[in-house]
């Protein structure tokens, strides 16, 4: 995470299992008035998220902003295509990089910095099936590292 980042308000776990992350960016979020206040509550969810680029711009699609209760009517609604900002240069190289196949836009995490919500989108590669599982080895191999290791300091 970016230097000076705030306070992690949702974290999207399961990116970093489905894909091979690359780079990441940071990138502000066009917000709705109550969109905010339910963010700092912490009611955001991620998981299904993704970003597109349209027309030179970035939006982020499915991401889960729950209604404010003390919004009344003027809440938004939960899943509306909100826009990312980013520089130019950066959607202008995010292009050329997702047009190659295999490559997508996930956001890795929301936080608050500097009063302003940010999300950490990472340019990603799909995993196949049996890298998820060579992960899952690697995982495992290492806990029982660790365990062996604490088990050894205690004897």
């Amino acid at each position: 995470m970016p230097k000076g980042a705030g306070k992690v308000i949702a974290q999207n776990k399961k990116a970093h299992h489905d894909y091979f992350i690359e780079e990441t960016y940071e990138a502000g979020i066009v917000l709705q008035g109550t969109e905010i206040k339910s963010i700092r509550a912490g009611r955001v969810n991620l998981k299904d998220a993704f970003a597109k680029i349209q027309k030179g711009e970035v939006f982020l699609h499915n991401m889960h902003i729950s209604p404010y209760e003390q919004g009344n009517r003027y809440n938004h609604d939960p899943l509306r295509t909100r826009k990312l900002l980013l520089h130019r240069k950066e959607i202008n190289k995010l292009i050329g990089e997702t047009k190659e196949k295999g490559y997508s836009l996930v956001p890795l995490k929301l936080y608050i910095k500097d009063g302003y919500a940010k999300v950490l989108i990472g340019l990603a590669k799909g995993k196949k099936k049996y890298d998820k599982r060579e992960d899952l080895k690697k995982k495992a191999a290492q806990r029982e590292i660790e365990k062996a290791f604490k088990e050894r300091q205690r004897g």
